[in-house]
């Protein structure tokens, strides 16, 4: 095909285009969506994203299709966007999924985890190698349909003043890390409020044992873990649990807890007691001292 013969085929295939997307367009139903976002206005490179979707949904659809974005916390909080997709407050949401990893740790490969693929890698699975059809196959559980918007890869382990050598070099450090990352940290050492008790193999918040490490988890061995303000968090099972199960562990809990109380503690120890989903409220718990 001669050259000028070719461009003004590719011109008609240009307008025709154009032509046809409005028609379709018209042959919609108008709808009215709302979208809220796990993020704050404040970042705008990722908050952002959703309304640059939004817009071009609207485009596409000849604005019959009209996607409203609100920012986390103008209806729920940030990390409860997908449960709100999920029970029906909203339509859609922007949000990463490893925030639900507490639910079913499967949710952390929808986005990073630690040591996995990279941004490049992750994006090729998600649309070369069935990434998106495995991912919805589990969302099937929660009444969710996910669609990639956005691939920042995953979260660096931390900023530091210093260089990190050795686990002794942790000692004193504050950081912030989230999700399924910060549970592979925590494995270095337990979240004390005490001063003196960072991790330390010799006050055994830390092991060097790890094949035994390891058995002890295999087997059920559950660690808890305590706030500079005295609030104390464990983990007493999964949705998958029976009742019968949750409510033995609970007591198991709370009994260990009035185990270890201190010879020195005067007056009530247990304050009060709350069980609570990994995103949503809690429910109290009366305990008898």
């Amino acid at each position: 095909m001669k050259r000028r013969q070719f461009l003004q085929a590719a011109g008609l295939a240009a307008a025709a285009t154009a032509v046809a997307g409005p028609a379709v367009a018209q042959s919609l139903p108008e709808l009215k969506w709302r979208l809220t976002s796990s993020f704050p206005k404040s970042l705008d490179t990722i908050y952002g994203a959703a309304e640059a979707f939004a817009k071009a949904v609207a485009e596409a659809s000849d604005n019959r299709f009209q996607i409203q974005v609100f920012a986390a916390g103008e209806i729920v909080p940030g990390l409860q966007a997908a449960d709100a997709v999920q029970n029906g407050t909203v339509e859609m949401c922007h949000t990463s999924s490893y925030y639900y990893f507490g639910k079913d740790p499967t949710f952390a490969l929808g986005t990073a985890v630690p040591f996995g693929l990279n941004s490049r890698m992750q994006t090729a699975w998600m649309y070369f190698g069935g990434g998106m059809e495995l991912m919805n196959d589990f969302y099937k559980k929660f009444n969710i349909y996910g669609i990639p918007a956005g691939n920042t890869g995953a979260q660096m382990g931390g900023w530091f003043r210093k260089e990190i050598k050795d686990v002794s070099d942790l000692n004193g450090l504050k950081m912030r890390i989230g999700g399924f990352a910060g549970r592979v940290i925590s494995k270095l050492g337990k979240v004390l409020g005490p001063k003196g008790l960072m991790p330390s193999p010799k006050n055994g918040t830390v092991t060097d044992d790890v094949k035994t490490a390891v058995r002890e988890f295999k087997a059920g061995k559950i660690e808890y873990r305590n706030d500079a303000a005295g609030n104390v968090q464990a983990a007493i099972g999964k949705l998958s649990f029976s009742e019968s199960d949750l409510k033995a562990n609970v007591e198991a809990f709370i009994d260990h807890m009035k185990s270890v109380r201190p010879n020195t503690v005067k007056g009530i120890f247990i304050q009060n007691v709350s069980i609570s989903p990994t995103m949503g409220p809690g429910i109290a718990v009366a305990v008898a001292e």
